[in-house]
């Protein structure tokens, strides 16, 4: 072979070398004399001492120099979690002989009175102190084998990962991340964290490659706190996981999370400060699925239905998931994708496929939902019932609706379309968010929509309405469906919508197509039975007509026919 090939391979391997390694020398973890950190030796010289020794050394190897902490952990724990960390073993005791603060750094075995430091002698209360809680830092010393992958579903195969994770004797050690003796990527890391790279050396999250989380270039405005205090990158994609969790001394133990309650670790972007809607501020109206109310009730691994009422920004949302992908009503979008939810027959799916699904989760079945706002002939809370496909009307949420003659409808509105529960209820405002965080209005409405006996119609009164409905073509109309109901009744006598129409529908097993088409269900607070008859009912009687047997406002319908 040529000697001058050999040669030039030689010295290519040790330029290769040299980009990619650093001397312990120009490190922090150089505690002599001359080391480069702030915490270091005032007299020692040598710099292995402080880890290694040739003589007297501890029963670990590599001729350890430092005596075993001795002291029992808290482990990590986590609902979903499948690994079974253990007392630290291995590499994982010789790094906690200095990072969980309990002996100082120049007591070393092969001297007889400890090396002298300056003022700083034990790493007590500073960044690189673990404690003996490792509660709130990545679990170590657990069996990494085939078998946690696949009951896991989301870790890497250990018979895949390269040399930047290595495992000791099948366990996953702090030396599986850590290099001691080359800090070039930082924290002593063995590969970048810059776009989740260690992270996803053992990780493979579901859907996370379309992510936003993943994806966004969105960066900090440089206003309130810093979302990314534990990390030098610019911008959600270069934070990747550490935008949520932080790997060591946590503040949010269970899945590593950068703040204890679960919102924080989504409001701190998600206040226009990152992002580009102000979530957190649609949270400070009045009426809002109110996340600030709950701590720790949810869990990634509770049911799709939700027993106990709670709400937090992870029952709706998948931050591994989450993505701005639009799509046609009723399919999901990617703003919920990923996440569980209830279908029309009320049974579990996970992931939802239409996006009412996600709200059936806590307004269907769960015997914690809340109560209807409207009193009813029909009293009925469970959502999933009022929009059955079979019901004798309903607002098309999960299909078209029953009427095939609807004229007040606004382009590109048809009998056909379908629409979201979203574009009813969603924060309201200018530039708010999509989705139901808050509102001005009650029951988060996005517009204003008066219930109350004697309100002066007017546009904005039923602006939930008009949104859709033509309102020249309700109230103005020539034919009986303008002027001789609606006009009548929600211009001339002030009576609300709500008075007569149940917005939601009117359930299969409750009502009729009779008594209860176009979503005829009477709020029995401003309307009561006809006196004369007893009867308190709708009656349809064809295309636009119908008769009322009930006493409003004063005036008794013994029939009143339209």
């Amino acid at each position: 072979m040529n000697t001058k090939i050999v040669a030039t391979a030689v010295i290519l391997l040790i330029l290769m070398n040299v980009l990619t390694a650093q001397s312990i020398v120009n490190t922090v973890h150089n505690l002599s004399v001359s080391g480069p950190g702030t915490i270091k030796a005032t007299s020692e010289s040598q710099i292995c001492i402080f880890c290694h020794t040739p003589h007297s050394t501890s029963p670990h190897k590599p001729l350890w120099n430092r005596p075993d902490p001795g002291g029992t952990y808290t482990l990590y724990t986590s609902s979903t979690t499948d690994a079974l960390p253990g007392q630290p073993t291995g590499s994982a005791i010789l790094c906690l002989s200095c990072h969980d603060g309990t002996i100082a750094l120049g007591n070393v075995l092969n001297r007889s009175t400890p090396i002298g430091f300056g003022t700083i002698s034990i790493l007590t209360g500073r960044s690189s102190d673990l404690t003996q809680d490792l509660s709130n830092d990545h679990p170590i010393s657990f069996v990494y084998d085939a078998t946690l992958a696949t009951t896991d579903g989301e870790l890497v195969d250990p018979a895949v990962l390269t040399n930047q994770v290595q495992l000791e004797n099948g366990q996953l050690q702090c030396i599986s991340c850590h290099d001691a003796h080359n800090n070039i990527y930082g924290d002593f890391l063995t590969a970048p964290t810059s776009y989740s790279q260690l992270c996803m050396f053992c990780h493979t999250k579901n859907y996370w490659n379309n992510s936003s989380h993943k994806n966004s270039v969105a960066t900090w405005n440089g206003s309130g706190n810093d979302p990314w205090f534990h990390t030098d990158y610019n911008n959600v994609a270069e934070n990747g996981c550490e935008n949520c969790h932080n790997p060591h001394n946590a503040d949010g133990n269970e899945r590593l999370l950068n703040y204890q309650l679960q919102e924080d670790n989504c409001l701190n972007c998600h206040n226009q400060n990152v992002a580009s809607t102000n979530i957190l501020a649609d949270l400070s109206k009045p009426y809002i699925h109110d996340v600030f109310a709950y701590n720790t009730e949810h869990d990634p691994q509770e049911g799709a239905l939700v027993l106990t009422r709670h709400v937090e920004c992870v029952d709706c949302h998948n931050p591994h998931a989450a993505n701005n992908q639009s799509a046609t009503p009723p399919v999901a979008n990617g703003y919920v994708q990923g996440i569980k939810g209830i279908d029309s027959n009320g049974n579990p799916v996970d992931p939802i496929q239409y996006s009412y699904e996600l709200c059936y989760r806590c307004h269907a079945d769960t015997p914690d939902k809340p109560a209807s706002p409207t009193p009813r002939v029909l009293e009925q809370n469970n959502v999933r019932l009022e929009f059955d496909l079979s019901n004798p009307s309903y607002h098309p949420i999960e299909g078209p609706g029953k009427n095939n003659n609807v004229p007040s409808l606004i382009p590109p509105l048809t009998e056909s379309s379908v629409i979201y529960c979203t574009d009813c209820h969603a924060s309201s405002g200018t530039g708010a968010a999509m989705g139901p965080h808050g509102s001005i209005y009650p029951q988060i409405l996005k517009y204003r929509y008066e219930k109350t006996f004697g309100t002066q119609e007017s546009y904005q009164a039923y602006r939930l309405c008009y949104e859709c409905h033509n309102r020249n073509e309700i109230i103005n109309s020539g034919s009986n469906f303008g002027k001789k109901v609606h006009k009548k009744h929600v211009v001339s006598e002030d009576v609300p919508c709500n008075a007569c129409h149940d917005p939601h529908g009117i359930s299969i097993s409750q009502g009729n197509s009779t008594n209860n088409s176009h979503l005829i269900n009477f709020d029995i607070s401003l309307v009561s039975p006809d006196p004369n008859t007893g009867k308190l009912e709708f009656q349809d009687q064809g295309n636009f007509k119908g008769r009322c047997y009930l006493e409003c406002h004063g005036e008794k319908h013994s029939p009143k026919s339209y």
